[in-house]
């Protein structure tokens, strides 16, 4: 016998992974993760007998459930998992799963439409975070066709707005979780930051790289992998996370000049792997340090002027840009961080688990 779970499966912005309404999954936390285990096919490399796409960015889980605080319409539980690892990790965000929420939750009937468009405040549970996310909805229905196209995603969608409240200090203890702009850290300086996303960025050129190499080149660089884990580890008791071996953050950021026109040129580490693209809320915390005097990204990147600021990230296949709003008092704060994303349901069912995982008779 096997355990019947309903779910849909979802693409967010350059992500995927099956959604599921937290009323359908275990209340334990630990029998919890082990269904979420047992769905992606975790551990295992080719995750063979589950869901999982054999990649961190297709090793997600979206848990969705109605709003648990005032003004807040739903709660949203973000999991990241490893193909080849037993972990479940809900303690960073994903902006990318962000994006397929609201649709979800539609689909689901958690939530109503409210028009043409649909505008909910969003709590990430995993830090609690919120942000307003609208999506099309004409006629009443979720509207998957449209002409936004982010880089990252064939082809074009319907967009999603994604309006950030307050993203700063998101797993760390603040925006600067070292108390400076710019540390050296094993004899590389960098920028230690946390606005969405911890992540450490430094100059690729610091670590014999022109930050311009492909993504298959950087993960085939072994020697380049294990000097960034050096620092990754590092850097993590200095952002105060302690030990970070076994966590998926902090992430590792190369930055170089921009060579497309952009504001700045990225190669991420998530944290192992190198990302085809960038994640959202990595794309936010780079965008921060871009416009924050002093950073690693000074002389580097390309920044308008204004206090609203249009800051184009680019990556690997293509560009993400982020609209960042600095306060007008203190110009090392930034007030909001807006962007554009796409979604799109490709699969609804039940996904099916081993019964001896859990028998959904017993919802503990």
């Amino acid at each position: 016998m096997q355990t019947p779970i309903p779910c849909m499966f979802m693409r967010g912005g350059t992500s995927r992974g099956p959604f599921f309404a937290a009323r359908n999954l275990p209340k334990d936390i630990a029998t919890r993760d082990r269904v979420l285990l047992a769905v992606m096919g975790s551990p295992d490399s080719r995750q063979i007998d589950g869901l999982g796409g054999a990649h961190p960015l297709t090793s997600k889980v979206g848990i969705v459930s109605p709003g648990s605080k005032p003004g807040v319409d739903l709660d949203f539980l973000f999991a990241q998992l490893q193909p080849d690892k037993d972990t479940v990790d809900t303690t960073p965000n994903c902006g990318n799963m962000l994006a397929a929420v609201v649709p979800f939750a539609l689909e689901a009937g958690l939530v109503a439409p409210q028009g043409d468009t649909t505008t909910l405040r969003v709590l990430t549970l995993n830090t609690d975070m919120q942000c307003d996310i609208t999506v099309q909805t004409p006629g009443g229905q979720v509207s998957y066709e449209g002409d936004a196209r982010i880089d990252g995603a064939p082809g074009t969608s319907a967009p999603i707005t994604i309006n950030f409240l307050d993203t700063a200090g998101s797993v760390c203890s603040g925006l600067l979780p070292t108390g400076s702009v710019l540390d050296v850290i094993d004899e590389i300086e960098v920028t230690c930051i946390d606005n969405g996303m911890p992540l450490v960025m430094f100059r690729a050129v610091d670590v014999g790289c022109t930050g311009y190499e492909t993504v298959a080149e950087l993960n085939g660089n072994i020697q380049l992998k294990e000097r960034i884990e050096q620092l990754r580890l590092k850097a993590g008791i200095a952002m105060g996370l302690g030990d970070v071996s076994k966590k998926s953050y902090p992430k590792m950021c190369l930055v170089a000049p921009p060579k497309e026109g952009g504001s700045i040129s990225t190669r991420c580490f998530i944290p192992h792997v190198c990302h085809d693209a960038i994640g959202v809320l990595a794309a936010v915390t780079v965008g921060t340090a871009c416009v924050l005097d002093g950073s690693v990204t000074q002389g580097i990147a390309v920044v308008p002027e204004g206090n609203v600021k249009a800051i184009s990230v680019e990556h690997p296949t293509g560009e993400f840009s982020v609209e960042l709003e600095i306060d007008q008092v203190d110009p090392q704060k930034v007030n909001r961080a807006a962007l554009l994303r796409t979604a799109r349901l490709i699969m609804r069912g039940e996904v099916m688990i081993p019964s001896v995982i859990w028998n959904k008779g017993d919802n503990t």
